[in-house]
């Protein structure tokens, strides 16, 4: 069976595509990345110091080939609360629900989960961040920014227009305060349409393809 990391991979035709992983946790989606495809160029962004740290220390191999930057990206530069999320039991650990978005429905559909006291952390405007890396167009971005979609599209217009395929999590339910649907989504990216979509109970994936590109 062909995982959702090789599919993208056999999309982008390049020994060397540039991918952005923004809200990298630990790094394991940038791990299965460099794993199939060594040459490719990683820029990585996690504002949970707990979710970095532990990249640190599973990316050690890898860090001669990714880069990352502890920073939330947003529609803004400056600072901004960030939500960490804690669990119960086995799950205490639960670092991979953290946001800068407020949780809203997601203290329902995911009642174990639980929201630590905010903490403030750096944002950047991807437009912003791409102009200063000289970064000019973007095979791949690989989002999980738990409903914060709004706010990394609106600060990298831009970069969106140079980026070929852009993989992000949705849901319709509003977990999180002001998440959008995939239909919303879709309406701020009109260039893009859906290549497969993978639906899950109240949220779920989907990669889309620049048709402009």
């Amino acid at each position: 069976m062909v995982t959702v990391h090789e599919h993208i991979i056999s999309l982008l035709q390049k020994p060397d595509p540039v991918i952005l992983d923004i809200g990298c946790n630990d790094g394991t989606d940038s791990q299965c990345f460099l794993k199939l495809c060594p040459e490719a160029k990683l820029h990585c962004f996690e504002p949970d110091p707990r979710a970095a740290a532990r990249f640190k220390t599973k990316m050690e191999p890898y860090l001669d080939k990714v880069a990352l930057f502890e920073v939330a990206i947003s529609d803004r530069n400056g600072t901004i609360d960030f939500h960490p999320s804690n669990g119960e039991g086995e799950a205490k650990e639960w670092d991979l629900s953290g946001s800068i978005r407020r949780p809203k429905k997601h203290i329902v559909e995911y009642d174990w989960v639980r929201f630590d006291r905010p903490i403030p952390v750096e944002t950047r405007r991807l437009d912003d961040w791409c102009d200063e890396a000289g970064l000019k167009k973007i095979d791949l971005i690989w989002m999980d920014v738990q409903g914060a979609e709004a706010d990394v599209i609106d600060g990298g217009k831009k970069i969106l227009d140079k980026t070929r395929f852009l993989y992000t999590e949705y849901s319709d339910k509003e977990l999180y305060e002001g998440q959008l649907s995939l239909q919303a989504i879709l309406r701020l990216l009109p260039s893009f349409e859906v290549v497969i979509q993978y639906p899950r109970q109240v949220e779920g994936d989907v990669l889309l393809r620049n048709t402009s590109l």
